[in-house]
């Protein structure tokens, strides 16, 4: 009887330090899988970075992202994933030789792909959005990761979104 009392209370012992454990981890931010069946998803909009990134980039969403945009309803509720594939703009010769002069660009070698996706519950740390940047399919570093968030939380009135949807 001794042995059974002690085994149960150094289970209640385990319990309790994993439960205020658990409740001391911090908040996950950051979405680690792709999600299936971007490349399927509809066009939001494009978009053209020069700088360092230079960039073209196409915006997609996933059907609530879709009929959020189309009835401008923010805050995006939850479910809503954004994803911005990236590539380099190159020179397209075979176009500028039609044109007679150097004016085409078109999508060089992919750079990355990132995804915003809206759960105010599990990102809440985060504005209700977890964010996720993959290079050749894997998840950036953290370091990279981490910049996310303080970027988007500049443009609050927009529900951190930059997107906006292209009519």
């Amino acid at each position: 009887m001794l042995v059974a009392v002690a085994t149960m209370a150094g289970g209640f012992t385990f319990t309790a330090r994993a439960s205020r454990h658990a409740a001391q981890d911090p908040a996950p931010i950051f979405v680690t899988k792709i999600p299936l069946g971007y490349r399927d998803w509809k066009l939001i909009s494009v978009a053209h970075e020069e700088g360092n990134l230079n960039s073209f980039a196409g915006i997609l969403g996933n059907d609530v992202a879709i009929k959020a945009y189309r009835e401008g309803k923010l805050p995006f509720p939850d479910g809503t994933i954004i994803a911005a594939l990236h590539w380099r703009f190159v020179p397209s010769e075979e176009n500028n030789k039609v044109f007679g002069r150097s004016q085409s660009f078109v999508a060089g070698p992919p750079t990355n792909v990132q995804f915003m996706v809206k759960d105010s519950k599990k990102y809440a740390a985060t504005g209700g959005w977890g964010f996720g940047h993959f290079n050749d399919g894997k998840p950036a570093d953290e370091a990279v990761l981490n910049t996310c968030f303080a970027c988007h939380a500049k443009i609050e009135s927009r529900d951190l979104v930059f997107t906006r949807y292209a009519q």
